[in-house]
């Protein structure tokens, strides 16, 4: 009897001396579960706690700098009166890469632990229930944000000692940490870049290390871009370029500096000062550098080839061939011209096409700085900016079928070619090429704009302009090749024929802008602009009537039409609605609407997936849909194999979509990826045939 009092005893005396752990949360893809290092608080004692996240295999979260994207690890408490807790203690990051993106963080079992101090009056025997919210966010190819209430109930006890549960798991977290001793040296910022300067004289770095500095800042750097290194005897020298969202210089600049495979870390406090940057012909930083990010860097030649390569494509565009030929038309008539003067209207067409290009680099840059989710075509996404197109390409029709002569002007054809006003047209049908290549990506353009667009603003700028000259260069080429201008056909009678016959594509340019308006705003959004433009006819009509009796009430009736069509553009059925993401809804034609919840739940099942981002402005994504996707040859593919086919609609702009672009180093649509159970996403062209897609989807990851 004796013996079992002692037992009962004994049994009691351990579960008043040990924490009462919870359950581990499952969520999706990761486990969460709060633990204590001791088996009790002591009063006056600092202890640790710890937030363990086991996340699955090829999933991961975030460092308190997440890098290009993703949120770091959050901790709220709620605990009982003297118990104070401070501050997470994070291990060394690793670094994850997905195309141009970068990202710091943890891919395996992670205690984040965090310091608690106990006050001096607790009392001995009692128990405390310490409680905590954790927040996280859990990405792959995909992400996941997360959260859990977490608690953990312990005894208050004289002395304490290390869970036997737990002590491996904490002396491995403390190894992941920042060790002493702390590396000193000073940072200097110039020339759109970080430059620093370490103190390695105490720091064993074999040569062949991997070396990383982690910028505990979000805002510093452009953690894409790679880090640039050079060893000396007692300094190490780092270049990296800064973030696109750097403000003012900070007075120091704390980071991580991690060196070798296996991590090892030091934490580092730098002043500022006068810093030798690293020359740009310098080595990466082996190991932990973004390697995708420095092969970008090398490359920038060829994506500026692509980008040139993109807008000369864009010429053959069913959406930018109407205004070319007008164009055309112009060169014809000026072949009885002055060499000199010929010349001098293709540069200024040029120049029309190039600073429109740039105009929508800036406007996107603008975008992006403020936080929205932009990319080529974006403009297309208002139903105001649609049906201002539809405007101007139905005055430019009504102009070239003859029933006003304004427009000769305006395009620059006909005498006015050889007045100032007609380099003004030049200019104008350049500016008007890019507006209307703007539903349209030619194959090679996704590529350059959207690393582009992960690039500082110079560089930015530069990949836009290179596309606008591609896109001028057809017209480059005659103006300064003169053998070019042999293919040009003769002036004579049929160019009044072919200029009113030019005003048909315009017009079935007009139906289809008034179609994307439909998808947008519904039938409201269409009789609004179908009045607009009788309007826009009526004043057009009656300035072309114009004579000298009766000019003024023409013209003031023409202006109040004028004004008429445009004050219609303010009324609120041409607000985007719910008719203008047809993409939400589930589709009869074999399709779902894309979501990342929907996509995770579908590859988690096995299947193949391909996903198609599109918009119903977008001419080369309705082409495709048409020609390849609609095909019964690939139909019966997806249908044979049990291929789930997503669609994601941007024609309204959706955060959710512009970040699966973002994620793919895309800026606008079309784009295609294919999903086969245990491998990488493929991403497929932008123009697609029946067979690119059929091949896609027989191809495994064996």
């Amino acid at each position: 009897m004796n013996r079992f009092l002692i037992y009962i005893a004994a049994v009691l005396g351990l579960s008043t001396a040990a924490p009462l752990l919870a359950a581990p949360v499952q969520a999706p893809h990761i486990e969460a579960e709060l633990i204590a290092e001791d088996t009790a608080l002591v009063p006056g004692r600092r202890q640790w706690l710890a937030l363990r996240l086991a996340p699955e295999k090829d999933w991961h979260t975030y460092w308190q700098n997440p890098g290009d994207s993703g949120l770091p690890t959050r901790i709220e408490w709620t605990l009982p009166d003297g118990l104070q807790t401070g501050d997470i203690h994070w291990p060394a990051p690793e670094v994850f890469t997905l195309g141009p993106i970068v990202n710091y963080g943890y891919g395996h079992e992670t205690l984040h632990l965090v310091p608690v101090t106990v006050a001096e009056g607790l009392e001995a025997g009692s128990r405390l229930t310490l409680a905590a919210k954790a927040r996280w966010l859990v990405c792959a190819d995909v992400c996941i944000p997360g959260s859990a209430d977490l608690e953990l109930e312990m005894p208050v006890a004289t002395q304490a000692q290390p869970d036997s549960r737990w002590r491996d798991a904490f002396a491995a977290a403390r190894r992941q940490l920042p060790q002493a001793p702390e590396i000193g040296g000073q940072f200097e910022i110039s020339d759109g870049e970080l430059h620093v300067a370490l103190d390695s004289a105490d720091l064993s770095i074999p040569p062949s290390a991997a070396v990383q500095l982690f910028p505990i800042s979000n805002e510093l750097v452009n953690h894409s871009q790679p880090q640039r290194l050079r060893r000396e005897a007692a300094q190490l020298r780092i270049s990296q370029a800064l973030s696109d969202f750097f403000g003012t210089a900070p007075d120091t600049v704390d980071a991580v500096l991690v060196i070798g495979d296996q991590g090892r870390a030091h934490p580092v406090r730098l002043t500022a000062g006068s810093v030798q940057p690293v020359a740009q012909a310098a080595t990466a930083l082996a190991g932990n550098a973004p390697a995708a990010s420095a092969g970008l860097q090398i490359n920038l030649s060829w994506v500026l080839l692509l980008a040139f390569a993109g807008g000369l494509i864009l010429n053959l565009m069913p959406c930018v061939l109407p205004v070319l030929a007008i164009k055309a038309l112009t060169l014809v008539e000026a072949q009885g011209e002055e060499q000199q003067r010929q010349r001098m209207h293709t540069l200024v067409y040029t120049a029309g096409v190039v600073a429109s290009c740039l105009s929508i680099a800036a406007l996107l840059l603008l975008a992006r700085a403020g936080g929205e989710a932009a990319g080529w075509g974006f403009q297309l996404q208002s139903p105001v900016f649609v049906a201002l197109m539809a405007y101007l390409l139905f005055a430019l029709g009504l102009s070239l079928s003859g029933v006003v002569a304004f427009g000769t002007q305006l395009m620059g054809v006909g005498q006015h070619l050889t007045q100032r006003s007609g380099y003004g047209g030049s200019f104008a049908t350049g500016v008007l090429a890019v507006v209307v290549a703007s539903p349209c990506t030619a194959p090679f353009m996704g590529t350059a704009l959207g690393y582009a667009m992960t690039q500082p603003p110079a560089i930015a700028l530069l990949v836009f302009g290179t596309l606008g000259l591609g896109l001028a260069a057809p017209f480059l080429l005659i103006g300064f090749v003169p053998g070019a201008a042999r293919w040009l056909p003769k002036p004579g009678a049929w160019m009044e024929t072919f200029k009113q016959v030019m005003a048909f594509p315009l017009y079935l340019t007009v139906v289809w802008l008034v179609w994307v308006l439909g998808r947008q705003t519904g039938a409201n959004g269409i009789a609004v602009v179908g009045a607009g433009l009788v309007l826009l006819a009526f004043a057009l009509w009656l300035w072309g009537r114009r004579t000298p009796g009766e000019h003024r009430w023409a013209s003031a009736l023409a202006v109040l039409g004028l004004i008429g069509a445009l004050s219609l553009l303010s009324l609120p059925e041409l607000r985007r609605g719910a008719a203008a993401n047809p993409a939400q809804a589930a589709s009869s034609e074999g399709w779902a609407p894309y979501s990342d919840a929907t996509l995770e739940q579908l590859r988690a099942e096995g299947r193949s997936v391909f996903i198609n981002m599109t918009a119903d402005w977008c001419l080369s994504c309705l082409a495709n849909e048409r020609v390849a996707l609609a095909s019964d040859a690939v139909q019966k593919a997806f249908e044979a194999q049990n291929v789930a086919y997503l669609k994601g609609d941007w024609t309204n702009g959706d955060p959710a979509i512009s970040a699966v672009l973002e994620r793919f180093g895309r800026n606008g649509v079309p784009l295609y990826v294919v999903y086969h159970p245990g491998a990488e996403p493929q991403v497929l062209p932008q123009i697609l045939t029946p067979d690119i897609v059929i091949n896609a989807l027989n191809q495994t990851n064996q």
